[in-house]
């Protein structure tokens, strides 16, 4: 299992379940991503839906800041792999 650093998460709303992340690499609707946060493992989950200012979209790249639906919650500062 290989692992790729695509993005970190710099806010997290906790009512909407919802992660900001400042992408470093590409990420598409369907990728199996893991979060990190000071060395440990959060957890995993497959990515179901990126918005970018409230619109959907199927894919997001280095430099866009996205929201993600995440399915647990999360601390600013997790790191986001892309596992492949």
């Amino acid at each position: 299992m290989d692992l790729f650093k695509v993005g970190k998460v710099t806010h997290y709303y906790d009512k909407l379940g919802v992660a900001i992340v400042e992408l470093s690499g590409d990420l598409f609707v369907g990728d199996k991503i893991k979060f990190v946060r000071g060395g440990e493992d959060v957890f995993e989950q497959t990515v179901e839906s990126i918005q970018v200012e409230h619109k959907k979209i199927e894919k997001a790249g280095s430099g866009d800041v996205i929201g993600l639906k995440v399915n647990e919650g999360l601390k600013e500062g997790a790191e986001v792999y892309k596992v492949q």
